[in-house]
């Protein structure tokens, strides 16, 4: 039987499309004598209905839908303008290109040029995702260098390296 895995109002990536949308209904396909929908399928006001396998959820975000530090950095799929979707099938969401949005707003950000990201697709997804997530990987470094000044001296000396790894790494995202 199916479950649906996306809900009304939620915005999704459409990927036949290359566009988000809001969903507008979710439409559960019956069979007689079933209990359950055999199917799900959603309405994205798009022209025709879309299986859960062709939408894409957004990124999640942390607790009050921030990343870190009260940041709300996610990735975004822009459409690819450059090139159609069957000319970059090897991409990982062919005809799309990630965005990092570093604001409240759908726009500003991080991008890559489009030429950029046609030599290694990989390597600039794995970058997108790098770049969201860093607001909560400087928060996990100043935690880990409060811990250790108030560790003192119980620390393995492989923690208290991390330590000043990590208190090295804010220092230089600081400026200081």
């Amino acid at each position: 039987m199916a479950k649906a895995q996306f809900h009304k109002n939620q915005r999704v990536y459409v990927k036949p499309v290359g566009t988000w949308a809001l969903i507008e209904h979710v439409v559960p396909h019956w069979a007689k004598g079933i209990q359950e929908p055999i199917r799900i399928h959603y309405d994205v006001g798009l022209g025709r209905e879309f299986a859960a396998e062709e939408l894409l959820n957004e990124e999640p975000l942390g607790e009050n839908g921030q990343n870190g530090n009260g940041e709300h950095w996610r990735v975004v799929r822009a459409r690819n303008k450059w090139q159609p979707a069957e000319d970059c099938a090897r991409h990982p969401v062919p005809g799309t290109y990630p965005v990092v949005v570093t604001g409240d707003a759908e726009w500003g950000g991080w991008r890559v040029p489009g030429a950029e990201y046609d030599l290694d697709p990989a390597k600039v997804e794995m970058q997108a995702r790098l770049i969201a997530i860093a607001p909560k990987l400087a928060a996990f470094a100043g935690g880990l260098v409060d811990w250790a000044r108030k560790s003192g001296e119980d620390m393995p000396n492989e923690l208290v390296e991390l330590a000043h790894n990590a208190q090295d790494i804010l220092a230089h995202v600081k400026g200081q």
